[in-house]
């Protein structure tokens, strides 16, 4: 895939998952999700995916800071409803990482490795999304504040311009390229940024 070079830049998250192991698809059993995973599974490089990126990255770290995440051993729950918005996406880019899943999830083997019905929408949470550990019930609720990295004024006219059908040579490529560096932005220059990704009712 020829693609921006910040997406091999953008930090990586590790996890690990007993499925993965236990069915002999990894010895070890982790795994390395990078950007481009978000991407493909979206289908798209935007804000929204690489805000979920980071937030779930994010939500992680605070909930196992000293060890690897238990990938499937976390439980997600949103403010928003499925269909509002870009929670839809958000929840695929989480789901992808973390393996919680809706209804349609793994149903489990035995009683083991579960992963339906560990991610629910229109939820009581304070901010965007509430991550929980299983094994100890840790959680911490998240926002995603996208406005803290503004995209360029041209973005807003040369979309419209496109979308309409008027953009002149040259200006498609212009809007891309602006788009992606305010994608850029958010994965590298506020990839650790707590405003960008508050956190609250952290508990143990």
């Amino acid at each position: 895939m020829n693609t921006p070079a910040f997406f091999d830049q953008a930090p990586v998250i590790t996890v690990y998952d007993g499925l993965v192991q236990f069915l002999g698809a990894c010895d070890d059993g982790l795994l390395t999700y990078r950007y481009i995973d978000a991407v493909r599974l979206a289908g798209h490089s935007c804000p929204t995916v690489a805000g979920a990126y980071l937030m779930t990255r994010r939500a992680l770290a605070l909930l196992y800071p000293d060890r690897t995440p238990e990938r499937g051993e976390i439980q997600v729950r949103f403010s928003a409803a499925m269909e509002e918005g870009v929670a839809g996406v958000i929840g695929n880019v989480v789901s992808l990482v973390t393996g919680a899943a809706g209804p349609g999830g793994f149903k489990g083997i035995g009683g083991h490795f579960g992963r339906q019905n560990l991610m629910h929408f229109s939820c009581a949470v304070e901010g965007e999304a509430a991550f929980a550990r299983l094994d100890n019930g840790a959680s911490v609720q998240l926002s995603l504040h996208l406005n803290r990295v503004p995209a360029d004024p041209r973005t807003g006219q040369l979309l419209r311009k496109i979308l309409e059908g008027v953009a002149e040579k040259g200006e498609t490529s212009e809007f891309a390229s602006l788009w992606q560096d305010r994608v850029r932005r958010i994965l590298i220059d506020h990839a650790d940024d707590p405003e960008l990704i508050p956190a609250t009712g952290m508990a143990r």
